[in-house]
């Protein structure tokens, strides 16, 4: 996917579709692919999908004979860093003839993986270093995050709990549920929980609802979130039953990970339909990354789609600083001019918050382009989406720089 006009044709003002986007934004089924002899009732059973995930070399070279050998050699070590597996319903999303295909890029190991820059590190987020109690992380005053297992649906390769996601390092993470509910109920700062892992939407639905429902009973708990990837890696999982669960604690909201629009299918736009319909209010991260959505076009296309499945984009993640995972990091100076092609060519529905989570702990920082050109006592001189200029005038208390008029006169109405 080349990215070299990056900042160059942004399209319309007016938002008329964009060339590079056609076909980005419609909705199509993953399909059966290799599994199109499977029952209906056992394709759409989510823990038959788990089952059956592609976790070995054996089973990719199967299913995906055109691996490369960069492909070929991190698979094989890929357990030693962190594991492999894809569910049947999103490897049908792979295009074996693009090495550079952006699912393809997410989930299959590749030998970069095995290379540590001087400046990546295994916890960039500091995370451990601000956990009270096992699996608690008390980052910000007001907020915890509660990892709740460390296995997902599919991994990631970018994962940034790549220490801890799989257990593929040894670090044979074990969540003490009862001790991180005590914390939180012991600390009457924290007023928001977001529930995370791994994924937590492959608990089960009694244990799911056994968690919320014990910090629902915690007074100074006024918001709990959820973050998960089971709706795009395994749609299959969002059934009644759990939307049933879930719209039981509301205020209740889900964050989702979506990197690129063709992730959005048909079995996706559906599950995320059901989850809306439930009360629950879904927000969207996504990851900067290379030969993925490193692409002003691609990305208008991903956030605009979003909001078609009634997800409003929420973050912008620079990739973090995980060992292993260069080869996947786009750069900030990208990251800003897809933030330029989209401020004021796109709703601002349609426009997340780009954000570094700061190396080693300093938490999330918003990085935006330099809209503000100047600023002083007296004025701040701005530029708008087209590079036009404009002065604002600011006196240093807050105060009008000149006297308001005797009378207004109001516009007429027409």
């Amino acid at each position: 996917m080349s990215n070299d006009n990056v900042a160059g044709d942004l399209g319309d003002p007016d938002g008329s579709p964009l060339p590079q986007s056609a076909g980005l934004k419609e909705f199509r089924s993953a399909g059966r692919g290799f599994w199109s002899h499977i029952p209906d009732a056992q394709w759409q059973d989510w823990r038959w999908q788990l089952q059956h995930r592609i976790t070995s070399l054996a089973q990719l070279q199967r299913l995906l004979p055109t691996l490369t050998p960069e492909e070929h050699a991190g698979t094989m070590l890929a357990n030693t860093k962190l594991a492999m597996a894809i569910t049947p319903y999103f490897f049908n999303l792979i295009d074996p003839a693009d090495e550079n295909c952006p699912i393809r890029r997410q989930v299959i190991p590749r030998l970069e993986e095995t290379t540590t820059a001087a400046w990546e590190m295994s916890d960039p987020c500091g995370e451990d270093s601000h956990s009270p109690v096992p699996g608690l992380v008390h980052r910000y005053p007001d907020r915890v995050l509660f990892l709740v297992t460390d296995r997902c649906a599919s991994y990631c390769r970018y994962c940034t709990r790549s220490r801890l996601v799989s257990n593929a390092t040894g670090y044979d993470f074990h969540p003490e549920f009862e001790r991180q509910i005590d914390y939180i109920r012991r600390t009457p700062t924290i007023r928001d929980v977001l529930l995370s892992g791994g994924d937590p939407l492959l608990l089960s639905d009694d244990k799911l609802g056994y968690l919320l429902r014990a910090l629902r009973s915690i007074p100074h708990v006024e918001f709990v979130r959820i973050g998960t990837r089971i709706p795009l890696f395994l749609p299959q999982r969002i059934t009644s039953e759990l939307c049933a669960v879930l719209r039981q604690f509301h205020p209740l909201f889900i964050s989702i990970h979506t990197n690129h629009p063709r992730e959005l299918t048909t079995e996706v736009r559906e599950a995320l339909g059901r989850l809306a319909d439930a009360g629950i209010p879904l927000g969207n991260q996504s990851v900067l990354l290379r030969h993925v959505n490193n692409d002003v076009h691609v990305m208008r296309a991903l956030m605009q789609k979003l909001l078609m499945c009634r997800v409003k984009p929420y973050y912008l993640y620079q990739c973090d600083l995980i060992a292993g995972s260069a080869h996947l990091r786009a750069s900030v100076r990208e990251g800003l001019a897809i933030m330029a092609g989209l401020r004021g060519h796109t709703t601002g529905y349609a426009v997340p918050q780009y954000v570094i989570d700061a190396p080693g702990g300093g938490g999330k920082v918003p990085i935006n382009p330099d809209y503000i050109l100047h600023r002083n006592a007296d004025r701040v001189i701005i530029r708008n989406f087209e590079g036009r200029v404009f002065e604002y005038p600011e006196a240093a208390d807050g105060t009008p720089l000149v006297p308001a008029p005797l009378e207004i006169e109001e516009p007429e109405l027409v």
